[in-house]
């Protein structure tokens, strides 16, 4: 039993124990450190050490040594209208009315004019659908998903190239796409009606195909074959030569990003198959891939493929620089994934295999899902280097973002000081904001979908 006198002295057990009584308030003590905030983030990141402080210092020294005259040239002593003569009696600022002159080129390429609609409209399209995908709460986001990803590379292209496409082909195309489109996770009468498309388009196709409509002697299947032919429609071919600027810069990055991922998860898991022949051959062809430049790959698309080809066998040139490209990235894309497979314990293996899941479905259900999650800062770095890689179809003719503007500054009009600055800080804005938004979208998909403690 413990007794307490008035002296703050307690006894117990016959010992007495000597404590501390305060009969009044205890004295104000400093607010605590705030955790959160401006201050709390800088004292975290910045200036928690001596040493990181001394670095925090001498960066916002720099700072604020280049970023005062930068400004100057870039925006405050500038010149933002007027023409060429305008720039040249202001060499010392950056010349905008360049680029605004210039801008359908910087966009477009060398497209023909009049067909430049084409491209206004795909890049609705894309735009639209990504917004579409990127937000979480848009009805139908698997579908739409599904037509970036099959449906629009295809008709991104016939719109961009042109040339004839019958009624017939018209028709079956678009029962095969309505279809594919269709039996995507559907159920019920929509499956039901999505198989009957699929099978009239097959059906037509092989009708098609194999002529079969013209052999038959019924006077309805020739009036059908009839129908199928009589309407054509027409979009002007525009060869690729013509394609350029931003537009060539988003068809061999969108093209070699959509291609390389799928690729890159195939490797990576034929690498690291038990079937010696499979990781052998993938083995070899990720470390070729690997080992030579991207330079050196498209010279190899360029020149030395034809020479493989029969010689009344053409392949169009951006058709093998995007190949190309898509197997160099599909390479890099093999190792970031392979290393998320090796990062997945073996117990989720295990687990899975006790559950009876073969390999198809234990890859796809349980272990790809963590593994992609584990490396999405090294796909979106693999990807973002791929957009940046783009501007070395330069040297084989294919004139992108950057080759458009360096085009632009051999103009004897435009033989000014400050152009070829205002042209190549031009492309450093608009590479910096594409690659800043996909950092930025990597970011939060990684934030959303962590489920571990962070420090």
């Amino acid at each position: 039993m413990a007794i307490q006198d008035g002296s703050g002295t307690i006894s117990s057990g016959g010992q007495r124990y000597t404590g501390f009584v305060n009969a009044g308030d205890l004295p104000d003590q400093p607010a605590p450190i705030r955790t959160d905030g401006v201050a709390a983030w800088m004292r975290d990141n910045l200036f928690n050490g001596a040493f990181n402080s001394i670095l925090s210092l001498a960066a916002l020294a720099l700072i604020l040594y280049v970023m005062p005259g930068a400004l100057g040239w870039l925006i405050f002593n500038a010149n933002w209208t007027g023409g060429a003569e305008a720039c040249r009696a202001n060499p010392d600022g950056a010349c905008w009315p360049f680029v605004s002159s210039r801008w359908e080129q910087f966009l477009y390429g060398f497209y023909e004019k009049s067909e430049r609609w084409r491209i206004d409209i795909l890049l609705g399209i894309l735009a639209v659908g990504i917004v579409a995908m990127v937000y979480e709460k848009t009805p139908g986001r698997l579908y739409v998903a599904v037509f970036m990803l099959f449906i629009f590379p295809v008709l991104a292209f016939f719109m961009m190239y042109g040339g004839d496409l019958t009624q017939s082909k018209l028709l079956i195309s678009a029962l095969l796409v309505v279809g594919l489109f269709l039996s995507i996770g559907s159920r019920g009468l929509v499956k039901s009606f999505s198989t009957f498309v699929l099978v009239l388009g097959l059906a037509l196709l092989f009708f098609r195909v194999t002529g079969l409509l013209q052999l038959t002697g019924s006077g309805s299947m020739q009036m059908l074959d009839d129908w199928l032919s009589k309407v054509v429609y027409t979009l002007p071919i525009v060869d690729t030569p013509q394609w350029g600027g931003f537009t060539l810069t988003l068809v061999i990055a969108l093209s070699g990003i959509v291609a390389s991922l799928p690729l890159g998860v195939l490797l990576a898991l034929g690498r690291r198959s038990e079937m010696p022949i499979i990781s052998l051959l993938c083995t070899v062809f990720i470390e070729f891939w690997r080992g030579i430049p991207l330079v050196a790959v498209l010279f190899m698309a360029t020149i030395m493929f034809p020479l493989f080809l029969p010689a009344d066998v053409k392949f169009d040139q951006l058709l093998r620089a995007v190949i190309g490209v898509a197997l160099f990235a599909s390479a890099y894309m093999a190792e970031v994934v392979r290393g998320g497979l090796q990062a997945i314990p073996k117990g989720q293996y295990e687990g899975a295999m006790a559950l009876g899941l073969p390999f198809g479905k234990m890859m796809r259900l349980v272990v790809l899902p963590q593994a992609l999650k584990i490396v999405i800062p090294g796909i979106v770095n693999t990807f973002i280097g791929l957009f940046k890689d783009t501007t070395l179809v330069l040297i084989i003719a294919l004139f992108d973002l950057l080759g458009i503007v360096q085009a632009s500054i051999a103009d004897p009009n435009w033989s000014i000081k400050s152009v070829p600055y205002t042209g190549y800080a031009f492309v450093a804005i608009v590479f910096w904001i594409c690659c800043y938004s996909m950092a930025r979208y990597s970011r939060y998909i990684e934030d959303k979908l962590h489920t571990g403690h962070k420090r």
